[in-house]
């Protein structure tokens, strides 16, 4: 399977709630950037430069598993994850700066995305047509 990259909108989640209760006409922090689709990774993975812009607050630390074994890593604060017109609310661990920003397998599946490895795109689960949709099972 080749590269798969993908645009997403990332907005800070706190900011957003702050705007919507009218306690700031701050707009909230938000950016677009390019991530790369990883489908062996399990969250959403971001550069410290892609943090700051964002203004996030570390709020844990996680050990991952990685090719050079593990690695602690700082978790921060949610944000809202826009790709492809669908969106969901999910922590950040952050990532090295000459690694490329990770889309992994939760919020890959919480947003209903599968690979087409052969056209090398992210697509809409097919089994679920054009809407978003949880398994509960």
């Amino acid at each position: 399977m080749g590269k798969v990259i993908v645009k997403v909108k990332l907005t800070n989640l706190f900011d957003l709630g702050v705007q919507k209760r009218k306690l700031s006409k701050a707009r909230p922090r938000t950016t677009e950037v390019e991530a790369l689709v990883d489908t062996g990774a399990t969250r959403l993975y971001l550069r410290p430069s892609v943090i700051r812009i964002l203004g996030l607050a570390k709020v844990d630390e996680v050990v991952s598993q990685t090719t050079n074994g593990p690695k602690k890593r700082s978790v921060y604060e949610p944000v809202r994850l826009e790709v492809q017109g669908r969106y969901g609310n999910f922590d950040v661990v952050d990532i090295g700066e000459n690694v490329p920003n990770l889309l992994g397998q939760i919020p890959l599946e919480y947003l209903d995305f599968v690979v087409d490895s052969k056209n090398q795109k992210l697509i809409p689960n097919p089994d679920h047509g054009d809407k978003q949709m949880s398994e509960e099972y």
